[in-house]
């Protein structure tokens, strides 16, 4: 029986185990951090999911939004429970939780490389954004080089 929960802190070491089996997958050591997972989680405290099987890890997704625009990010189903409906159960989990924010539109990245992914966004009719996606490292380095000793 699979069942449905609001991720938790407490979830976060099977999650990254199950992050740690999907091949595409970007993980990064700092921004998918115990710490940096619980700051997520607290600013959204409603929106991520877990799907269980028989008490088993399964699948999980962090959902947040900005309060404008939702976004998911490591979308994942076991490889043993996929093609089962439940990567589209979570998904509308996420859905319905962001609606009731008033949260009217939602993204997500997925990786070139990620062809497993990418087949499951096409095949329940999600469309590719013909948008550039950009990314600045946020540290010290990079913020002076960026502004200069003086900013």
């Amino acid at each position: 029986m699979v069942t449905y929960f609001p991720m938790t802190i407490g979830d976060y070491d099977e999650v990254h185990a199950l992050w740690m089996t999907i091949r595409g997958f970007g993980i990064r050591s700092l921004d998918d951090s115990r710490e940096e997972i619980e700051r997520f989680l607290r600013r959204n405290p409603t929106t991520s999911v877990v799907a269980r099987v028989d008490g088993e890890m399964a699948g999980s997704i962090l959902c947040g939004s900005d309060g404008r625009q939702g976004y998911l990010y490591h979308v994942c189903v076991k490889e043993q429970f996929r093609r089962q409906g439940i990567g589209t159960r979570m998904v509308g989990y996420c859905m319905k939780k962001l609606r009731e924010e008033g949260i009217n539109r939602i993204a997500l990245i997925a990786f070139p490389r990620n062809d497993v992914g990418n087949a499951f966004w096409k095949t329940i009719g999600w469309k590719k954004s013909d948008a550039n996606y950009y990314e600045f490292s946020l540290n010290e380095r990079n913020i002076t080089r960026f502004i200069g000793e003086e900013g």
